[in-house]
């Protein structure tokens, strides 16, 4: 059933199972906030084995894309589109988020993002091949990031 993230007052709903599940809230609020000032969109997510296009979309571009296999369970995720942009989004159990950005135009900026969530080891998979930035959330803590750009077409 679809959950509408409240980045007013941070819920676990869903994310319970997850070591860092508070961090995780955090997290994915952060996001709900961004969409929402960003381009007024209401941010809502599945559990991840209600969204099985998203998470598949995800999955073949981390594979055909850097030949990435997340290691850890999925917990939600959802897809939409915002002003011509695709978005996908993966909440994983270990305190993972990754999305992808793909938009529609050729000609547009393609990528995927990965967020770990404050507490979170940065997981095996990505570890040696991307370096993670810091930012500071209100709703997330400390949010490590890194992304890479898709060169091929979704």
């Amino acid at each position: 059933m679809p959950y509408t993230v409240d980045f007013e007052n941070v819920s676990t709903t869903g994310l319970e199972s997850s070591p860092v599940a508070d961090a995780l809230a955090g997290l994915r609020a952060n996001e709900a906030r961004y969409f929402k000032n960003k381009y007024d969109h209401v941010f809502t997510v599945s559990p991840a084995d209600e969204a099985p296009e998203a998470l598949d979309w995800v999955t073949r571009i981390l594979s055909e894309e850097r030949d990435i296999v997340i290691a850890s369970r999925p917990l939600e995720a959802t897809a939409f589109e915002v002003e011509g942009i695709r978005m996908a989004y993966v909440f994983y159990e270990s305190g993972l988020s990754i999305n992808v950005m793909y938009t529609i135009e050729d000609s547009g900026k393609r990528a995927v993002g990965f967020k770990l969530s404050e507490g979170m080891e940065v997981p095996e998979e990505l570890a040696p091949r991307f370096k993670f930035a810091r930012q500071k959330s209100k709703l997330a803590g400390v949010i490590r990031g890194s992304f890479f750009v898709i060169k091929g077409e979704y």
